[in-house]
């Protein structure tokens, strides 16, 4: 499956549900009953791009913002939620994290969809095949986010790198 197959995907379950917390159940649906084989290829891309295009210390930081902190799991649902947003949203965030302060505000829940990380594995048929059939990537892995590290609490760094967001979320706090 290519990066086009798996966001025509996607958006077809954005489209069908109302709200992003339904998003992961349209994709199981439409994911259910492909063969085991394309399943597989879907998770695999979702992984590349988790791992590969947005595991970035820019984006954490717009996690850390929206959410008021982002562990390393909070960052992977964070991703997840933007998943679910589609590719428009996806592709606009990763070449500007600043830009999520046209579509949040300051009285959004937490950003997050856990659930998306589970899309393919409840998709097949059998989910032990599922595991079996993935291959292991962990030696291509990059070794951290990319980018560099910083501190999150250093609130005149994150306001120099996300002027918008640090604006909407520290700026107009209750």
């Amino acid at each position: 499956m290519d990066r086009d197959s798996f966001w025509q995907i996607v958006d077809a379950a954005r489209a069908r549900s109302g709200d992003v917390e339904e998003v992961p159940a349209a994709l199981v649906e439409l994911l259910r009953g492909r063969p085991l084989a394309e399943v597989v290829a879907f998770r695999e891309v979702q992984d590349e791009l988790f791992e590969r295009d947005a595991h970035r210390w820019d984006l954490w930081a717009a996690a850390y913002v929206i959410n008021g902190g982002a562990s390393r799991d909070g960052f992977e649902y964070f991703l997840g939620w933007l998943m679910a947003q589609g590719r428009t949203r996806w592709e606009a965030t990763l070449a500007d994290p600043d830009s999520l302060a046209d579509v949040v505000d300051v009285d959004t829940d937490d950003l997050d969809c856990e659930e998306m990380l589970y899309v393919a594995p409840g998709a097949a048929a059998d989910e032990e095949a599922f595991w079996a059939a993935l291959p292991d990537r962990g030696e291509h892995l990059p070794p951290g986010p990319a980018g560099k590290r910083f501190d999150f609490e250093d609130e005149t760094r994150m306001r120099r790198l996300l002027p918008r967001l640090t604006a909407v979320f520290y700026d107009q706090q209750p």
